[in-house]
Order: structure tokens, then C-alpha cells, then sequence
């Protein structure tokens, strides 16, 4: 991947321009970045690449796909898909589940991240979000229990909601959860992103996946629950530790 020209006139104040001038003139430059720092959320488009694609393999390795197959989907060897998939820090990663435990389970080995495109792809059923994650990095923290006075439901038959579902299948799904999570307190955690809007300065919480569940939990009179945060920008993740650092263990 080749570097990227940039004229030093358009991304330069003139006073550091003319200072440059003294020593370089009418050639190319390269400027390499700060070594002792990397900017929160950058990563080298192949390393990013790579990165995505090994979750990806562990992910649907996770769901039952085979060595041979994944070795053809990704024109790898099936040593190289087994040195991915059977690396002793990813072993657990072969019990996926879609519960609160399994989501505890891959967070203390550092890969909630690799849970939640495990659980989006398969029973969350929401490709889209989890390809949406992927654009750039993105700091996972949780499972952790959080009221639930901080969140407001995205979708569900009211007209305005961003997301609409019909009556009949809405509240067909939020009555057969307010039965199952009496019997099975073990269901996924939420999944909330925390982000400040443009133009203003405090940040609020967009509930990405659960709003069934959120609504369940709430006719059932429950005010707490587990969620998953994820975060984009350092701003962001600062507010939310200094507002909500009490409910990260």
C-alpha cells in the first residue's frame, strides 16, 4: 500500500510552511508518524485487515464451520486456519454461546469483541452492525450491570422510533421473553454505544441490540441489567469513565 501524497500547502500554517522552505524545497518528503504514541483508533490498514479477518475465521469457526472450509473461503492453508483457530489464548473461543456467561467467559480472556460479532452474526442475526463495527477500531468494555433509566429503546411499533416493528410481532416477542428471563437469567446482555452527538458536549447511550429485552425487563419491573458498551473516540471514552467508571469492573 503506497503512501499517500499530500500538498504541504494545504495541510501546513504558512508560518511552519516557510520554516520548512529553509531546508526543502520543490521535493518529496516523508514524514514518518509518532513513534511513541499511536492515535486512538488508528491502525495500519493491513494490520486493521488482518485483525478483522482472523475474528472473522474464529467467529464462524465458533459457529461450526470447518477447518477445510474456512481454509478454502480465505485461500489459507488449513495449518495457518488452525494456528488461528487453536491458539491456546483463542481455544475457548470453540464455545460460543448466546449468554451473559459465555459473553463473561471471552471478555477475561480480552476478546469480548470477538463475542459480539460471534452473537451478531448467528443469533443476534445482525450482519449489517457487525460489519459496521469493523470500519475502524473501537474499545469493548463489560459485561457490567447498568440501570436501565439510562437507556431509551430505538425500536418497537410506535411511530417514533427509528426502527419499526409490528404490533403482533413485537409484543409477541416481548411476552416470551418476559417468561423465559424469570426461568433463564442467563440471556445475552445488552449492547449500548456510548457517543457524544455532534454539536453538543455530554454524551448519551444509543441502544444498538435488546430492545426486546429492554422492554421486557422493564414491564417485569427490573431497573438493572447486563450491557455491553462500545466506544469510538478517546473524548468519548474519557466522559464515560469520569460519568460511569463505577459500573466497569
Amino acid at each position: 500500500m503506497g503512501l499517500k501524497y499530500e500538498n504541504a500547502r494545504d495541510i501546513l500554517p504558512e508560518q511552519l510552511l516557510r520554516q520548512v522552505q529553509k531546508y526543502v524545497s520543490g521535493m518529496l518528503v516523508y514524514i514518518p508518524s509518532r513513534e511513541n504514541k499511536r492515535e486512538w483508533g488508528m491502525v495500519s490498514g493491513y494490520r486493521l485487515h488482518l485483525q478483522q479477518r482472523n475474528r472473522d475465521i474464529r467467529a464462524q469457526f465458533a459457529l461450526g464451520e470447518t477447518v477445510q472450509d474456512l481454509a478454502d473461503a480465505y485461500h489459507l492453508s488449513c495449518e495457518t486456519i488452525k494456528r488461528i483457530v487453536y491458539n491456546k489464548k483463542e481455544a475457548y473461543l470453540m464455545n460460543y454461546r448466546s449468554t451473559l456467561s459465555s459473553a463473561q467467559e471471552w471478555a477475561r480472556h480480552g476478546s469480548l469483541e470477538d463475542w459480539v460479532h460471534a452473537y451478531l452474526l448467528s443469533d443476534g442475526n445482525n450482519k449489517p452492525f457487525s460489519d459496521g463495527l469493523r470500519d475502524i477500531d473501537r474499545i469493548f468494555l463489560g459485561p457490567m450491570v447498568m440501570p436501565l433509566r439510562l437507556f431509551h429503546r430505538c425500536t418497537g411499533p410506535e411511530k417514533e422510533m427509528r426502527f419499526r416493528v409490528h404490533p403482533v410481532v413485537w409484543e409477541n416477542h416481548v411476552q416470551s421473553l418476559m417468561e423465559a428471563i424469570p426461568r433463564s437469567p442467563d440471556i445475552p446482555p445488552l449492547i449500548v454505544h456510548y457517543l457524544i452527538p455532534e454539536g453538543k458536549t455530554e454524551g448519551e447511550f444509543e441502544l444498538n441490540d435488546g430492545n426486546n429485552r429492554f422492554e421486557a425487563y422493564t414491564r417485569l419491573g427490573i431497573d438493572k441489567a447486563w450491557v455491553i458498551v462500545w466506544i469510538t473516540d478517546r473524548d468519548e471514552y474519557e466522559q464515560f469513565i469520569a460519568r460511569y467508571g463505577e459500573y466497569v469492573k
